[in-house]
């Protein structure tokens, strides 16, 4: 299978690289090599390589940032997706586009299915949820992913964040009131590959890990994993601060527990995060 990869130097496209399967080729771009907002530019990028299926790994993820540069997370996460779909429909090309929790506004209190209604609370999850609409309005048959907290052992997360926080600091303030199941991208690459191997059909699927926490619960498991591992001589004192406590530019959704029985009917797992956890804090 001929593969067109977008976003490769992120996490998700880093981890999907390490895990592709045997004969299968991957043409991976970064953003550098390729911008998903110019049309001309992504349609020269596929009938130049005509995959069998294009994976979209890229998008503008800074949250807060967005907020104050709506014209830039547009490109990415709406115009991006957009021409993608065009021009896999122009050679036939399966596509995959991954898709995020903050199209919902976290009012609710069960875990959100695909069905459930959208309403994003910020910039960034409107020009996402943009993106998929022109993703299915488009590309019908696409498979649109949206995943939650997702960490690494690549680039920039939270799982990092604390450990090299725990280092310098003995004591920690950390949002206990924002629920979400932590999603490690390497799963997440599994998972699209399966769906490709098994040409799953088009539609929305949520995909996240299988045990849902605050972010308070998840920071104290991160300090338990790396205390265990020697990675930190001790664990920092932690102090249960709320939302309001800690305000930020974009607001977050209190809740964001995505239901993964549909993609489980798959056959498809969904994210073992505590077992990638103590795997990849071990490679720090």
């Amino acid at each position: 299978m001929k593969i067109l990869l977008t976003g490769a130097n992120g996490q998700l496209g880093r981890c999907f690289q390490d895990r592709l399967p045997e004969g299968w080729q991957v043409r991976a771009l970064g953003s550098a090599e390729l911008d998903i907002g110019n049309k001309s530019q992504v349609e020269e990028a596929v009938l130049s390589w005509k995959p069998d299926a294009i994976v979209n790994a890229g998008a503008y993820t800074a949250v807060d940032k967005a907020e104050s540069e709506p014209e830039s997370a547009a490109r990415v996460n709406t115009l991006g997706p957009e021409n993608l779909a065009h021009a896999a429909r122009s050679v036939g090309a399966k596509l995959i586009h991954v898709s995020t929790d903050y199209v919902f506004d976290g009012k609710g209190t069960q875990p959100y299915r695909e069905t459930d209604t959208t309403n994003p609370l910020g910039v960034y999850g409107k020009t996402k949820l943009d993106g998929e609409n022109a993703v299915q309005a488009i590309l019908p048959e696409a498979a649109i992913i949206r995943t939650a907290w997702v960490f690494s052992e690549y680039g920039s997360n939270f799982v990092k964040t604390m450990v090299n926080l725990a280092e310098k600091r003995d004591e920690l303030g950390i949002v206990s009131d924002q629920r979400g199941c932590p999603t490690y991208a390497g799963d997440l690459a599994t998972a699209i590959i399966e769906l490709l191997q098994s040409n799953a059909q088009g539609g929305i699927y949520h995909f996240g890990g299988d045990r849902e926490v605050s972010w308070f619960e998840f920071a104290d498991k991160i300090f338990d994993v790396a205390v265990s591992q020697g990675r930190i001589e001790k664990k920092p004192t932690l102090n249960a601060v709320t939302t309001d406590q800690y305000p930020t530019p974009a607001r977050r959704p209190a809740y964001s527990v995505l239901a993964g029985e549909k993609i489980k009917s798959l056959g498809v797992q969904l994210s073992n995060w505590e077992a990638a956890l103590t795997e990849i804090i071990r490679k720090f």
